[in-house]
């Protein structure tokens, strides 16, 4: 009963600890994030379409989302939605080939542990 209640108390701390982490670090969109880092407005619109087009792109649910007539008059929308467009796509897909490649090994470990723990009873029985 102690060790449920003390497991408890540390799992109630770190949560406090993870909540304040959070508050502290604000949660800002990365279209605000860019305009505190002093980028023009129209390069975060752009960032932040082209962001949501490149998942999109990547195999993430979404629209693709592409304001084509301030595309073609607005170098900094152009930019910000290229620049977007790129790292957006380029993030989802690279952790999609994480998760294959965890799973790989994975599959890899629990084969293993498996073929160990068969060793060993065969290796424990009595003859």
């Amino acid at each position: 009963m102690r060790r449920r209640i003390r497991k408890a108390a540390r799992l109630l701390s770190l949560l406090g600890v993870a909540g304040a982490l959070v508050a502290a670090c604000g949660c800002q969109s990365t279209h605000d994030d860019l305009l505190a880092r002093g980028y023009p407005p129209a390069y975060a619109d752009g960032y932040q379409a082209g962001c949501t087009s490149g998942r999109q792109a990547a195999g993430a649910l979404g629209t693709f989302d592409k304001n084509v007539p301030r595309y073609a008059s607005e170098k900094f929308y152009s930019g910000g939605w290229d620049d977007g467009f790129k790292q957006c796509q380029t993030m989802l897909e690279n952790q999609q080939k994480a998760q294959v490649q965890n799973q790989i090994w994975n599959d890899r470990d629990r084969d293993w542990e498996q073929n160990k723990t068969q060793g060993e009873a065969r290796a424990y029985k009595p003859r």
